[in-house]
């Protein structure tokens, strides 16, 4: 390979692939390192902003622990996070979403009705609705995973103030395919900004901040599982998201009500949820694997 120059780099790149090689991983490789190799063609690229694009994805692999991914942080500022959603969401389901990098597994189940507000501070907000299949089909023991931010803006795996699993839980829907919980309206926040995302966001000039939100994981056998989020209508960051995650699909109405006449019967604080509060009726609609 002693004649290998910039022209030619890349396809010896690809002969050295073995003929044995998986022909996904194949592809997959190839075209990463073509649109690389061209990227560094065309802007010429330097030495020391070969070295700063090394140093970045080192400190980013060292700020990444067991409770926060710098490099899904990075993947969402970037808006490739979103664009691998819109590539693979169905038509005919509810739009996906960034998984973001604070989700954590193993969540408590919760019962359908049942109360994640406990001791949080915030407005009360009860959620409810259905899982269906995109003919309209109940997806009776679907399973959600559900989590979100406290009143001071930080998730549980970011706050040692709050246990673990505050604002997470699981829910197993029930032969109607009906979910409902209460907990507490969702604030805006900034994305984690002490870290080589927040550095990205400075030099360019952009905001760390996304609207309240509700996330939301939804799994039934035979359907595909729904990464998505959910956004309310007033938000005033709705169409300026730093992680380009917010699809028309859903956002979500907010309808204040002052009675507790109007709370689903099976609501764990249907007689002690403070008064006024908010409610939201949303449908969740998975596609066929």
């Amino acid at each position: 390979m002693r004649n290998v120059n910039k022209e030619t780099i890349t396809q010896a790149f690809m002969d050295y692939c073995a003929a044995d090689t998986e022909p996904r991983l194949r592809f997959i490789l190839e075209r990463l390192v073509h649109h690389l190799h061209a990227f560094a063609r065309e802007t010429e690229l330097t030495h020391e902003e070969w070295r700063s694009g090394i140093d970045l994805l080192t400190r980013t692999g060292h700020i990444t622990d067991a409770h926060r991914n710098e490099f899904v942080l990075f993947s969402d500022l970037l808006g490739l996070s979103s664009l691998v959603d819109m590539i693979h969401s169905s038509e005919d389901a509810t739009p996906s979403s960034v998984l973001g990098p604070f989700h954590v597994l193993g969540a408590p189940l919760l019962p359908v009705g049942g109360d994640l507000i406990r001791n949080n501070e915030g407005d009360p907000l009860v959620v409810s609705g259905r899982v269906k299949g995109a003919k309209g089909e109940i997806l009776a023991g679907a399973e959600l995973e559900i989590w979100q931010t406290a009143a001071n803006a930080l998730y549980s795996s970011q706050d040692e103030n709050q246990s673990e699993y505050n604002l997470r839980a699981r829910q197993v829907v029930g032969a109607d395919g009906r979910y409902c919980f209460s907990t507490v309206r969702p604030v805006p926040y900034e994305v984690p900004t002490d870290g080589p995302g927040g550095e990205m966001l400075r030099a360019t000039g952009r905001h760390a901040w996304r609207p309240s939100h509700l996330h939301i994981i939804v799994r039934a056998p035979g359907y595909r599982s729904l990464v998505t989020e959910l956004f309310p209508d007033n938000d005033p960051y709705l169409d300026e998201d730093a992680v380009f995650g917010v699809r028309e699909g859903i956002v979500m109405h907010y309808e204040p009500h002052e009675s507790r006449d109007d709370l689903p019967a099976d609501l764990e604080i249907r007689d002690t949820i403070a008064t006024p509060y908010l409610m939201v009726d949303f449908d969740f609609v998975l596609a066929e694997k």
